[in-house]
């Protein structure tokens, strides 16, 4: 007689008496009793997760890896034996079917609901990118990871961009019961802070290629900026100076949680946009401004209020364009950056705007989840908050290799963040997509491109403060910035050879060595004969450095040759 075990947080083992999927599903509600308390008062308990190993993926009837045509659909096909039963047994499937991500459930009867989640790892469920060898652990290291991350982000919903999605969702419900009528019955009602459960219609100029709202524009029309809000994250980099090449090192330092300090405390738009000619700018309301802002020279700006300094505005990027180049005229931004060229010093002048006067701090609890989760991962690996510049880089130095298993939550934390962002303005998948076909992200009211923009928008302009505020004091400037990794040229290979601390203290405002969100860690470091030699090897005078800064393997292919 086969033996089938539940492996269980905490090192629980329990028999499963199940002999199918559907039997299986109802044991884990009524006997099991998995599964995770809600993460807010109105929302719903999370529903419990199965990870069916080869073993019992055989047991049960299901083939251990999908063919080609399973894997391209996503789902084994409508007419197995394993689907039949479900059905027979009542039990219903959602659209996208039983894939490796597989949700099994009846329809709620009042208050309660019965939904089990399933994950395959052979069915490339665990993207190895995010969660490297997991799906390979033997099934009790895998409880125990898995289980680490569901009870300090969630129980995994998918992938780890949907799952930080989710998050959202979990932490502000849609809707939540409102007080007792005169009859003493509850009823439906918006949950406030929320993002509701009505779709909200995206401005032109935040609707991305392909959007319905476009359907009008010629075919191969090309959006200029004063069309399009582009707000994304920095890939600018710039030849070395003659100082700078003297100089023996590259040392790139890395924002932590970069995306998630950028969403902290970030007032975004919780309803529809309201479009406004020639509006006066207003930093506390979030939105998208076409303003032109060609006339800011970085040259000279205000770093504190009545400070202005002067700096050498030829060796800084743009912090108004994700490529670091000037703008020539106008375009559109989102809040957080026209704010930015206000705190410089400079007037700004929109000529239209589309603004949410309903918004709030969305994504508040959501960040101080991931945060937490973050802190007390590394924390366990032995990377403290409270450790001195010098404690924290012997800290982080090999710190993967103290818990593998608790790198790999580290990864999968990191990527439920930027994921969840990304998720908020996703896109068709396929080459075989086209303009006009359905699109599923839009059904949803989490699909906010808005959102997206600000809080992209503001990570860059965090960055960007950081590295004016370095200039200002040390006369030191980035030699390529992507995204939440920054490199200087350094008389020693270690940050605190180049980062101005003094008696342990950093530069207000500046970079800060630390694990908190926001702060900085030691990406790595190379000559300045390595980023010179590739350069000239591919002739390509302004690679990004900052893309090979950790370990400085650079091919052709990287570079486009």
């Amino acid at each position: 007689m086969v033996r089938v075990l539940a492996y269980c947080i905490g090192g629980l083992v329990l028999d499963v008496p199940a002999k199918s999927i559907a039997a299986l599903a109802e044991w884990t509600l009524s006997e099991g009793r998995l599964g995770q308390p809600k993460l807010s008062g109105p929302g719903k308990d999370g529903d419990p997760l199965l990870v069916l190993t080869e073993a019992a993926l055989e047991h049960y009837g299901l083939p251990v890896t999908l063919t080609q045509e399973e894997r391209l659909a996503g789902r084994i096909p409508e007419g197995h034996k394993v689907i039949k039963q479900l059905a027979r047994a009542e039990w219903k499937l959602t659209k996208r079917g039983f894939g490796p991500w597989a949700r099994i459930y009846r329809p709620a009867q009042g208050s309660e609901r019965a939904c089990v989640q399933l994950c395959i790892p052979s069915w490339d469920a665990l993207d190895s990118r995010h969660w490297a060898n997991t799906g390979q652990l033997p099934p009790a290291d895998l409880a125990r990871l898995l289980g680490t991350y569901a009870s300090r982000v969630m129980t995994p919903r998918g992938s780890t961009a949907v799952t930080g999605l989710e998050l959202m969702t979990a932490l502000h419900p849609p809707t939540r019961a409102s007080e007792p009528d005169e009859t003493g019955k509850r009823h439906s009602e918006h949950n406030p802070g929320s993002l509701g459960k009505d779709l909200v219609d995206c401005a032109p100029c935040e609707a991305p290629d392909g959007h319905p709202l476009l359907a009008d524009l010629p075919r191969f029309h090309h959006r200029t900026p004063a069309e399009v809000l582009v707000e994304e994250a920095y890939d600018w980099a710039r030849p070395l100076t003659d100082a700078e090449c003297l100089r023996p090192h590259l040392v790139g330092i890395d924002v932590n949680m970069a995306f998630a300090a950028g969403a902290n405390g970030l007032t975004v738009g919780l309803g529809a946009p309201t479009h406004v000619k020639t509006p006066v700018f207003d930093a506390k309301l979030p939105g998208a401004w076409l303003v032109d802002l060609s006339h800011i020279d970085l040259s000279r700006v205000k770093v504190a209020k009545d400070t202005w300094v002067d700096l050498d505005g030829s060796l800084l990027p743009s912090p108004f364009t994700p490529k670091g180049e000037r703008p020539e005229g106008p375009a559109w931004y989102a809040t957080p950056t026209v704010a930015y060229a206000v705190e410089l010093g400079y007037d700004v002048t929109p000529v239209e705007a589309y603004v949410r006067h309903d918004n709030g701090r969305y994504l508040d609890g959501w960040y101080n989840r991931l945060r937490d989760a973050y802190l007390a991962t590394m924390a366990d690996l032995g990377v403290g908050a409270d450790l001195s510049p010098e404690e924290f880089l012997k800290a982080m130095d090999g710190y993967r290799q103290r818990d593998p298993q608790l790198a790999i939550v580290v990864s999968a934390i990191k990527a439920t963040v930027k994921g969840g962002i990304g998720k908020l303005r996703e896109r068709p998948r396929g080459e075989g997509w086209k303009p006009g076909q359905p699109w599923r992200a839009l059904a949803r009211p989490t699909w906010r491109p808005d959102i997206r923009a600000a809080v992209i928008s503001r990570t860059r302009i965090n960055m960007h403060r950081k590295i004016v505020k370095h200039a200002a004091f040390t006369g030191q400037y980035p030699v390529a910035v992507l995204s939440d990794c920054a490199v200087y040229a350094s008389d020693g290979p270690s940050p605190l050879d180049f980062l101005p601390y003094r008696d342990g203290k950093p530069l207000p405002g500046g970079f800060k060595l630390g694990v908190n969100p926001g702060l900085v860690k030691h990406e790595g470091t190379q000559s300045v004969l390595w980023g010179e030699g590739v350069r000239e090897q591919f002739n390509a005078p302004e690679l990004n450095l900052a893309r090979y800064i950790k370990d400085g393997t650079v091919t052709a292919q990287d570079t486009g040759e």
